[in-house]
């Protein structure tokens, strides 16, 4: 079922209130929810390289000084 949103005649607001009552909706059944497989891998090479002191970290500033304007 493909829902009737017109969403060109919703304001930014109405969009924002709509995308958190779907994601409200979506977490009242977590265990519907399944990870992608990619993202345990993921999660395993960032302990691994933390376990190996390969990680770095990024200030929150650091981070907004790095995307392009």
């Amino acid at each position: 079922m493909k829902p009737n949103l017109q969403l060109d005649q919703m304001s930014v607001e109405e969009k924002i209130q709509t995308m958190e009552l779907l994601w409200d909706s979506l977490c009242q059944a977590p265990t519907e929810l399944e990870s992608p497989d990619w993202h345990g891998e993921i999660l395993k090479e960032r302990q691994r390289k933390i376990g190996a002191g390969e990680a770095v970290f990024l200030s929150l500033d650091a981070l907004k000084a790095r995307r392009p304007q």
